[in-house]
């Protein structure tokens, strides 16, 4: 009988290893494939490896974030996952590529804010609207975020299809250096306010309108576990960037024998990113801490252009081509259409299925048009 009972704890300790044993399965599979051409297979495998070691990442990360508590807790995620996509996009720019990656930053940037605003936040809202009727959030904390989204996006991928300092949808080094210097100014006003005096505009709300200040539900980790997290977690980071080194000859051939532009492997590399914040948010809007799911959601969208771009601009010094960073446009259209939807989703400070259905539809527009353009 004890030896039964047993069975599901050994099962859910197996199961719980995998995010110990995947960040350093990722560096052993790093030195295994560095600066090596692979076969199909490998290349699947190798996939695999890094779509779970960023996922490994990210745990680690929300283990930390757990520690910091709200809102601190979705911040040192966002910058997790920023970390590795900026590591990605440089990867793939440098790596050995026969296609013009010099758009790689616009459209990994752009999906990230397609991907969080509709995708994320979408699903979130469903999520919760399903499962708690119409659970309730802070509108001036998501409309501030919403807000630094809107301006961070326009500045850095919407005006560089109108200026005319350089040929193409480029900014000048000058525009560059601006937009990146402003990008960190309205990042760090944003981390003020949020760390700040208004630190309760990002807490997690209940039905009545009363702060949730503690996570009921769970006890915090201990320092030590903490600590371990946070050394794993920087191991995952290193693998995630080398690993997308070895796979990006694999993904360019996969995107090409599929038909579709690719333009669509930014798409992907912010779909591997961001698929562990899409989970943890969806698993906080059905715990109804749908203000969680909107700090990680918008807060993700708003580090992917706040830190990339100006990481980016840095790297561009380096970098074999230049940046390409203005939307066409269907993509401005798009965004114009999903910040109207947004703002009418953030103001009441209630969600319902309705709202999430629409970011939803846009989500899957988004895809659809990127695919076949």
């Amino acid at each position: 009988m004890s030896g039964a009972a047993s069975n599901p704890t050994i099962i859910r300790r197996v199961l719980r290893s995998w995010v110990w044993v995947l960040p350093l399965l990722g560096v052993v599979a790093l030195v295994a494939t560095w600066e090596r051409e692979l076969p199909a297979a490998l290349y699947l495998l190798v996939g695999l490896v890094l779509v779970g070691v960023v996922l490994a990442a990210v745990h680690h990360a929300e283990i930390v974030a757990h520690r910091v508590g709200e809102p601190y807790g979705s911040l040192v995620l966002a910058v997790a996952v920023t970390v590795i996509e900026v590591g990605l996009i440089i990867t793939l720019m440098l790596g050995k590529s026969s296609v013009d990656t010099s758009t790689l930053a616009r459209d990994t940037a752009f999906a990230a804010v397609m991907i969080t605003l509709n995708g994320i936040v979408g699903l979130s809202i469903l999520v919760g609207s399903l499962k708690h009727e119409t659970p309730r959030f802070n509108p001036e904390g998501a409309g501030g975020a919403l807000a630094v989204v809107v301006t961070l996006t326009t500045l850095t991928l919407v005006l560089p299809s109108f200026t005319v300092s350089e040929a193409g949808a480029r900014f000048s080094p000058s525009q560059l250096a601006f937009v990146a210097i402003a990008s960190i100014v309205l990042y760090g006003a944003f981390v003020l306010l949020q760390t700040g005096r208004h630190r309760d505009f990002f807490l997690p709300v209940a039905k009545d309108g009363s702060i949730i200040s503690e996570d009921e539900h769970s006890a915090p980790p201990s320092i030590r576990a903490t600590l371990v997290s946070l050394a794993l977690l920087l191991v995952a980071l290193v693998a995630v960037v080398g690993l997308a080194k070895a796979v990006s000859p694999g993904i360019e051939t996969v995107v090409e024998a599929a038909g579709v532009p690719q333009s669509f492997v930014g798409v992907v590399v912010a779909l591997v990113v961001l698929l562990p914040e899409g989970l943890a948010a969806t698993k906080a809007a059905a715990r109804n801490r749908l203000q969680t799911s909107l700090n990680l959601g918008i807060g993700s969208a708003m580090a992917s252009i706040g830190l990339t771009i100006p990481a980016l601009a840095i790297a561009s010094i380096w970098l074999p081509t230049p940046l390409t960073l203005g939307l066409g446009p269907v993509q401005i259209i798009e965004f114009l259409l999903t910040v109207a939807v947004a703002t009418l989703t953030v103001v009441p400070g209630r969600a319902t299925r309705l709202q999430g259905t629409v970011h939803l539809v846009l989500f899957a527009a988004f895809l659809f048009l990127a695919t076949t353009p």
